[in-house]
């Protein structure tokens, strides 16, 4: 059996726990925002010892839900990454364990060659190999002082499963 069918069969009799992913030391909730928003910053899901993380949009946001490094995109862009490193880390993983993220971008002509530079070293740093999937968007962001926005989608195993 490849592993592809075992994740499959795995999936297909497994239980499916889910729970809000939360870590208050790096980011508020969006429901104690001044305008209060109804998402969680991300979900768990749990499949017989496979993990799901999916990360909510994150930006560059404090423990207290203000925007941080109001016009400056490179520091917006390490916060953000700093706030995804404290949500995988409160469940026990890693950026090692991402498989995809999607990035939103304000101006993406003005702020794409910085972005990938601060990706490309954050990675680096992270000695990432293979390099997680990944999209990058122009969009009009939730609050207008945010230059960057990212998903993240995390996988990875919390126990053997049994076959």
């Amino acid at each position: 059996m490849s592993a592809f069918d075992e994740i499959l069969e795995t999936i297909s009799h497994a239980p499916v726990k889910k729970r809000a992913v939360t870590n208050h030391n790096v980011l508020n909730e969006a429901f104690a925002y001044a305008k209060p928003s109804s998402f969680s910053r991300g979900m768990r899901i749990d499949l017989n010892g496979l993990t799901i993380l999916l990360i909510s949009g994150t930006a560059s946001i404090d423990e207290n839900g203000q925007s941080v490094h109001i016009g400056d995109f490179r520091r917006q862009m390490r916060r953000t990454l700093e706030n995804i490193t404290g949500l995988l880390a409160s469940e026990g993983c890693t950026w090692h364990d991402i498989v995809r993220t999607t990035c939103y971008l304000r101006d993406i002509e003005r702020d794409y060659d910085a972005f990938n530079e601060e990706r490309t070293a954050f990675y680096k740093e992270q000695g990432l190999d293979p390099l997680p999937a990944s999209t990058g968007i122009q969009a009009i962001l939730c609050r207008p002082e945010l230059l960057i926005e990212i998903e993240a989608i995390a996988m990875f195993r919390t126990e053997k499963s049994s076959s």
